[in-house]
């Protein structure tokens, strides 16, 4: 049934061109954004997950807003 429907539609093709590109941009982005912090501030942020809090939080001074 919804393979009929699809077929019907013209341009479908279109959606999934659109949303491999749409993809492409936000990993791009994720990787240029990754790419411009600072080494310490990426290192800090890795092993959050792995804090288990029983040590003083740094200072805000290191970390970019």
């Amino acid at each position: 049934m919804i393979q009929n429907i699809l077929c019907r539609i013209q341009g479908v093709g279109i959606y999934g061109v659109i949303s491999i590109g749409i993809f492409f941009a936000f990993f791009a982005g994720v990787l240029v954004w990754a790419g411009t912090r600072k080494k310490s501030y990426l290192k800090t942020m890795g092993n959050l997950p792995l804090d288990d809090g029983s040590q003083p939080a740094p200072s805000s001074k290191n970390h970019p807003a």
